[in-house]
C-alpha cells in the first residue's frame, strides 16, 4: 500500500472483483492495494477496461469486492450490511457523475439538499452558501435541471456532493459531458475544494488534461496497480498512459 505522512482516509487491501461465473468470468480487479490520502486530489487512470471505475465503485461502497477489504475513515465498509452501506454513502460520501444524476422534478436547490433532507438533517447554511457562491449558481437555485446548461447542472451536482461535508468526494468522469472550457471550470472547483476546504477528491478520468495537476495519479492496467505519479503535468500523464498502452 502507498503510504505517506498524510493520513490515509480510504484504503483498499488485496481487493479483487470478478464478474460472471466459470468460462464467462471477467477479472476486473486483481488483488489491488492502494490508499487515498486525506485532503488530496487523486486521479485514477488507465486504458479502457483497466478496472478504474470498478475500483472507485468498490471504494465508494457502490459495489462489493469479491475478496479483499475496503476501509473508509476507520470503518471497514466491506463488512457493512446494505442498510449500513446506504447510510454511509448518504452521510459520509459525496458523488459526482458524468450524467449529473439530478432529479428533473426538483429545483436546483432541492437537488442540492436532497441527501440531507432524506437523512432528516438541516444544512449548515454558512457552508452551503459558501459552496453555492464559489460555484456561481446563486441565481439558478429555483431552476429545474431542464432549465440549466450542462455546466450548471454539474455545478449543482458538485454542490450536492459537498453539501454534507463528506469524508470523500468520488467523481466518475465529471467532465465527460461538458465542453472543454466548462470542464476546466468544474475541475478548477474540485481542485479548489481540496486546497481551500481540505476536501478529499477521487476522480476517475481518461483525460490527461483533467488528471494533470492532481496531487497524485494512480495508474491501473489489467485490473492491477501499474504505478503512480505525484503532481504530474499533462506530458507526464500522456507518457505514462502511452507506456501502459504500448
Amino acid at each position: 500500500m502507498t503510504m505517506t505522512t498524510t493520513a490515509t482516509i480510504v484504503a483498499a487491501q488485496s481487493v479483487s472483483k470478478v464478474y460472471g461465473t466459470k468460462e464467462n468470468q471477467v477479472h476486473a480487479l486483481r488483488s489491488v492495494s492502494t490508499g487515498i490520502n486525506q485532503g488530496e486530489f487523486t486521479a485514477v487512470m488507465g486504458p479502457s477496461g483497466s478496472g478504474k471505475s470498478t475500483l472507485m465503485h468498490c471504494m465508494a461502497g457502490l459495489d462489493r469486492p469479491t475478496s479483499g477489504k475496503i476501509t473508509l475513515a476507520g470503518t471497514e465498509i466491506t463488512e457493512l450490511s446494505e442498510r449500513q452501506l446506504t447510510d454511509l454513502r448518504r452521510d459520509r460520501i459525496g458523488f459526482v457523475f458524468q450524467k449529473f444524476n439530478l432529479l428533473s422534478e426538483l429545483s436546483a436547490y432541492d437537488n442540492i439538499v436532497l441527501p440531507l433532507s432524506i437523512a432528516g438533517r438541516k444544512p449548515d447554511r454558512d457552508w452551503l452558501n459558501t459552496v453555492i457562491s464559489i460555484l456561481g449558481i446563486q441565481d439558478r437555485l429555483s431552476h429545474h435541471p431542464s432549465e440549466l446548461s450542462g455546466g450548471q447542472q454539474q455545478r449543482v451536482a458538485i454542490a450536492r456532493a459537498l453539501a454534507n461535508r463528506p469524508d470523500v468526494v468520488f467523481a466518475d468522469e465529471p467532465t465527460g459531458n461538458l465542453d472543454t472550457a466548462t470542464g476546466r471550470e468544474v475541475l478548477s472547483f474540485l481542485h479548489r475544494s481540496t486546497r481551500e476546504f481540505g476536501q478529499t477528491v477521487v476522480m476517475v478520468t481518461h483525460d490527461p488534461a483533467a488528471a494533470a495537476g492532481a496531487d497524485r495519479v494512480v495508474l491501473l492496467a489489467d485490473g492491477r496497480i501499474a504505478g503512480e505519479l505525484r503532481n504530474p503535468n499533462r506530458q507526464q500523464v500522456l507518457a505514462a498512459l502511452d507506456e501502459l498502452s504500448g
